[in-house]
């Protein structure tokens, strides 16, 4: 029955994105545009915007595919227990590696492909209505969630079939599910360029457009006299669509993963208990479209509820479909590790998880949205100067983290009570049940962006604009969310992969050892191996987050001095009169993204592989916990800081506390530049960081079992 809901479903979902991607490129890019000019700027800033953006990631995609081959080769090269003589592990563990990576990258894809196309039309829909402009920015965002979502359980269902069919039927199923691990690490892996990557493209764009444009020379945002627009709205397909598809689609398949390697033994030959974990990302896709059905703007100021009304909409569905499903595929009662669990304990396990992401996403709201004290006490704190907007934009950030820290651990605590481990990776599957939905919002949020710039690029009505900046100020908002539950389930998803790695080091090492071994009994924090791991697991984050931020300065810097040098050179560019060399940005953009995400990447991925090899499972333990909890706190707090002073300073541009153009406006911005790289950068960038270190530890614990603790020993 779960092969036939999770196939079903997924195909449902591929249709629906397929609806919306044609419903919106049948939209001509200059419909109702009378004017002649205004249609040949809207073409060429279209055009101009795809293909810096299809540039950037033809570029990457080459990167990434070298990686690929590379890492897949090391996988099966390194990856066979020995346990067993009839199988490598290691060769079937890298084809789950290629395939996961493949439909990430096939993920981000496709979301970018139509975040690019739906902008202009957006942009032209305003002109028309504010409600067709919401629905097409909308159904643009819609094409990336439901495309996502179907991808991963189609990925998932197929690579479980695929590997059932071809490997030897003896196989034991918890075998089976470690080599499909290998599908959540390469979707990680991807989300690790295509995250970083984007982020540093985007952010070095956004400082330079603001620093020179807005600050120095006193130009509007978006004006098409700055040479670094272009860039900025590419970066904002490449990062926060492209890159968040390719995170949010790691959680899903690595929650997924955690979730069957820990339940492998106990629903050995109950295919529909131990795909349950692929059946809720599958009833996601069917809620979400009924939610969207349900949503209707007609006003401005019916948009920002009306997103925030899916969330809580599509979480309501959700809890009561799923009490149906989970008591139709699990079994009354199982065992785990000796402990006797219900399906009644596992349902509440996943209410418990999808309630804290509600929670951690209204939390985030309240602390970057401009419509509460926060982000207002922020912006009135400007009227002194950039110093103490910067002093209590930091100050946010930390106090922001604790709520959303204790809704997380309560999603820790009461489903492992219910259900053990497994109770915390269905948690983390919990929060991203509604992940459709929640893609869908978040995507919303750079069409509109984009749809904003090109209207004042192409010269567009005074409306246009007006509406754009109605839908974008609600985009900012739901943007935040979008981070905001990405870290949630970003550690979720690494608590329920740390789990999953210590229950089969456990199993592997009884093997090796005897069945007297007890790994969770010989982590203990008084040992200097584990006590040290976990300082250096919490140090990481911070010399992360050094190496993210430098990249987009040293990018930026460079970004400035060109953007700088046309205003400088090309003779009439401040009167309009001549035009910006926009290639040049989005070449400097697309140079330093790739260079620069090299250093982080060889940092996530070495640290629990040199841990591992050098030292011992319980020292990598000890990294493992310590990068999840400071990592977190990190996240969550650069991530609230900068959605605060970017709504701040919109808070300021909407007439408030003085307007624009005043030096209280200017202190705004400068919050905001600094700001920037923390919320699309470094923040989100470490959700990558305690997931892939997770992930990574799974997968290769058949070698750190065989050939680990070389300085232990």
């Amino acid at each position: 029955m779960a092969v036939t809901i999770i196939l079903a479903l997924s195909l449902m979902g591929l249709v629906i994105a397929f609806y919306y991607s044609s419903s919106v490129n049948k939209i001509p890019i200059d419909m109702g545009v009378e004017d002649q000019d205004t249609k040949l700027r809207l073409a060429k800033i279209h055009s101009a915007i795809a293909n810096g953006a299809m540039a950037f990631l033809k570029q990457e995609y080459k990167f990434m595919a070298i990686f690929m081959v590379v890492f897949a080769a090391i996988i099966a090269v390194l990856i066979d227990d020995h346990h067993t003589d009839y199988v490598n592990e290691g060769i079937y563990t890298a084809i789950a590696f290629i395939f996961g990576a493949i439909i990430s990258i096939a993920s981000g894809f496709i979301g970018m492909k139509i975040a690019v196309q739906g902008n202009v039309r957006t942009t032209v829909s305003a002109n028309k209505s504010l409600s067709e402009a919401f629905n097409v920015a909308l159904h643009s965002g819609s094409v990336m969630g439901f495309a996502l979502v179907s991808l991963a359980g189609l990925g998932l269902l197929l690579i479980y079939l695929g590997l059932a069919a071809i490997m030897p039927a003896q196989l034991p199923t918890h075998i089976l599910m470690e080599v499909i691990a290998g599908f959540g690490l390469g979707g990680s892996s991807i989300a690790l360029f295509a995250r970083v990557g984007g982020g540093i493209f985007t952010k070095a764009a956004d400082v330079g457009a603001d620093l020179v444009g807005k600050v120095e020379a006193g130009i509007p945002e978006d004006d098409p006299r700055n040479p670094a627009v272009i860039a900025d709205n590419v970066g904002d397909n490449v990062g926060d669509v492209a890159g968040m598809g390719a995170d949010l689609f790691g959680s899903c398949a690595e929650s997924t993963c955690a979730a069957m390697v820990i339940s492998a033994v106990a629903f050995s030959g109950m295919v529909d208990a131990l795909l349950y974990p692929i059946v809720i990302t599958a009833i996601g896709i069917p809620v979400s479209f009924l939610t969207m059905m349900m949503i209707k703007v007609d006003s401005e100021d019916q948009v920002a509820p009306a997103l925030k009304k899916m969330l809580i909409v599509s979480s309501v569905i959700m809890g009561i479909v799923m009490f149906f499903v989970t008591k139709m595929l699990i079994p009354d009662t199982f065992e785990i590790g000796g402990e006797t669990y219900t399906d009644l304990g596992v349902y509440f396990c996943f209410l418990t998880g999808l309630i804290a992401g509600l929670v951690v996403g209204l939390m985030t709201e309240y602390y970057t949205s401009h419509d509460y004290a926060p982000v207002r006490e922020v912006a009135k704190s400007c009227e002194t100067g950039s110093a103490t907007n910067i002093i209590f934009g930091l100050a946010l950030g930390y106090k922001s983290a604790v709520g959303p820290y204790l809704a997380i651990g309560l999603a820790i605590y009461i489903p492992w009570i219910l259900a053990g481990m497994y109770g915390v990776a269905i948690a983390s599957l919990g929060m991203l049940g509604t992940l459709a939905i929640a893609l869908t919002i978040d995507a919303y949020g750079p069409v509109s962006d984009n749809a904003g710039g090109i209207a004042e690029m192409a010269g567009m009505p005074e409306h246009v604009r007006q509406r754009t900046d109605v839908l974008d100020a609600a985009g900012n908002t739901t943007a935040a969310i979008g981070k905001g539950f990405a870290i949630g389930a970003a550690i979720l998803t690494s608590l329920a992969l740390f789990a999953a790695f210590l229950t089969r080091a456990d199993l592997l090492l009884k093997e090796k050892n005897g069945p007297e071994y007890d790994l969770l009994g010989s982590i203990n924090l008084l040992d200097p191996l584990v006590f040290t791991g976990l300082f250096i697991g919490a140090v990481l984050p911070s010399y992360f987050s050094a190496m993210t931020m430098k990249s987009v300065g040293t990018a930026a810097y460079e970004m400035i001095e060109e953007v700088r040098r046309q205003f400088r050179t090309i003779p009439g560019l401040m009167e309009g009169k001549a035009e910006a060399d926009h290639e040049q940005c989005v070449a400097i953009s697309t140079k330093a993204a790739l260079k620069e995400m090299i250093a982080p990447g060889i940092l996530i991925m070495g640290t629990p592989l040199v841990t591992g090899f050098l030292f011992d499972i319980q020292a990598l333990a000890g990294v493992l916990a310590g990068s999840l909890v400071a990592g977190g706190v990190m996240a969550i707090s650069a991530s609230n800081s900068g959605g605060a002073w970017d709504n701040a300073k919109k808070y300021i541009e909407a007439g408030n506390l003085g307007g624009k153009g005043t030096d209280i406006h200017k202190a705004a911005v400068v919050g905001d530049t600094v700001g920037d790289p923390l919320k699309d950068t470094s923040g989100p960038s470490l959700n990558i960081l305690i997931k892939l270190s997770a992930i990574l530890s799974l997968v290769f614990v058949p070698f750190f079992v065989q050939y680990g603790g070389i300085l232990v020993r």
